[in-house]
């Protein structure tokens, strides 16, 4: 008989989107969390315990709070997830390090004190031993990727971008459309979601392994469409920050 994983959720800055994802496939939910001892799972159990081997971290870090509980997270976890594009990159949190926090703040909350810190990924402060990418996260993944756990087996995300999967469904490409879409240097396991519904991709799974930044902004200049707009589609989760400004 396989020992099940104890295993516990903790949200932080975020929409805890991620989260509901793990329980929103009812048929396959039974099985699922029989492989599992849940001790921390708000959307799942009001139980709570202490004692847990593997902690998924979903959102991003705002708070000194939150850097203290995340930090005694990680002193009991022998397995930390950073789980969802907020926890990997910042995700859409992140916009707020590039606005002026302060005069936003006296405007909303007139003479009140708003406690906050500019938005961090998980792993500027502590270590993370699996990244699982997504906005929100694919179930069906963090579902393999459990059941590798489970087993002891060798997890792994896909290499390959966007546009393999895009191709796959036969999707007319969106720059034929006269848009800008990230689909060629983001990191696959999305199904193409959001390109098949013909919605530029804006990288949520952060950048493919081995991309060509430069080969890729050069397709956006043959296309003549605005390099604005492509900075502020990479911009958006914060997921390929070292590649922002990148000049061919």
């Amino acid at each position: 008989m396989v020992e099940k994983l104890k295993i516990a959720s903790f949200d932080f800055t975020c929409c805890e989107g991620c989260q509901l994802q793990l329980t929103n496939r009812e048929a396959t939910l039974p099985d699922f969390l029989g492989l599992l001892d849940v001790r921390n799972f708000r959307e799942i159990s009001s139980e709570r315990y202490d004692d847990y081997d593997i902690a998924l971290i979903e959102g991003s870090i705002s708070r000194q709070d939150e850097v203290d509980r995340l930090l005694k997270i990680r002193k009991q976890a022998k397995i930390l997830v950073a789980f969802g594009t907020c926890a990997c990159f910042g995700g859409v949190n992140s916009l707020k390090n590039k606005l002026p926090v302060k005069e936003l703040i006296d405007e909303v909350y007139p003479g009140m004190t708003i406690e906050t810190l500019p938005v961090r990924k998980i792993s500027d402060l502590v270590k993370v031993d699996l990244f699982i990418p997504g906005c929100p996260v694919d179930k069906r993944e963090v579902e393999r990727i459990v059941v590798n756990l489970v087993k002891g087996s060798q997890v792994k995300l896909p290499k390959y971008p966007v546009c393999v999967e895009c191709k796959a469904q036969l999707t007319t490409c969106l720059f034929e459309l006269g848009e800008i879409c990230l689909g060629p240097v983001t990191r696959a396991g999305c199904n193409a979601v959001c390109t098949s519904g013909k919605t530029p991709c804006l990288g949520c799974r952060g950048p493919a392994e081995e991309i060509n930044m430069a080969a890729f902004l050069e397709l956006v200049k043959e296309r003549r469409l605005n390099l604005d707009d492509l900075q502020e589609k990479l911009a958006f989760y914060n997921a390929f920050e070292p590649f922002q400004n990148h000049e061919a």
